[in-house]
């Protein structure tokens, strides 16, 4: 485990200063990497949640996952209540050829299958063949959560419902970033428990595409110029 931990961290920092299609193809070479590593150390198919006997059930998962997210993402973009939870200056002047490539290759390449096959694959499954789901669950988890904090150093002042609420002074960046931590590692543990009762690793894929790319529609959509 330690292995992948190391090549987790590096991956994070070069994720963070490559964008574009380096950043891409880093996810993808990360990726295989991590995959590497779990059959260096004895694991399976299996342990990364991609044996071919559960493909088609995690498949039916991540359908039902995206319709829920989609159905959630219009209610709150239609609400007054919640519209502004979808505002974030970095939509301002972004076209829809923009929004469609992050949508269909940045989200589901530079973030869900490496993000996927990391906490909710190779960790999960090693962790799990020595310690078992819980134990796996809460060190996927927490290492999850890390690994959002370079991702979220700017969140603050990025969306303004939550500048509203943190500010812009130092601690309120710090204050942010910690709810940030704290928010995906309590979603990491909603991605394992769906990669544990699915079987798959599909169905935490399918969400948390969905949460992302959708947000990013919904966001776009609603700072159209008349909405």
């Amino acid at each position: 485990m330690g292995l992948t931990v190391a090549v987790l961290v590096a991956a994070n920092l070069a994720l963070h200063r490559w964008s574009g299609l380096f950043g891409l193809v880093t996810a993808v070479v990360v990726s295989v990497l991590l995959l590497g590593v779990l059959r260096w150390a004895g694991g399976t198919w299996a342990d990364a949640g991609l044996a071919r006997g559960t493909l088609l059930r995690g498949t039916r998962w991540a359908l039902v996952l995206i319709g829920l997210v989609g159905a959630v993402y219009l209610v709150g973009a239609l609400l007054p209540a919640t519209r502004t939870l979808f505002e974030d200056r970095r939509y301002d002047g972004m076209s829809g050829g923009e929004l469609m490539m992050r949508v269909l290759v940045r989200v589901p390449v530079g973030t869900v299958l490496v993000e996927e096959i990391a906490f909710r694959g190779v960790l999960y499954g090693l962790v799990y063949r020595a310690r078992g789901a819980v134990w796996a669950t809460t060190v996927s988890s927490l290492l999850f959560g890390l690994w959002h904090v370079l991702p979220s150093l700017d969140l603050a002042t990025a969306k303004p419902a939550l500048n509203t609420v943190f500010g812009d002074s130092a601690f309120a960046a710090v204050l942010a970033v910690v709810g940030a931590v704290l928010f995906t590692a309590a979603a990491g543990v909603l991605f394992c428990e769906l990669r544990r009762r699915s079987g798959s690793l599909l169905a935490p894929m399918g969400l948390h595409w969905a949460v992302n790319a959708l947000g990013y529609v919904a966001g776009f959509v609603l700072s159209l110029p008349g909405e």
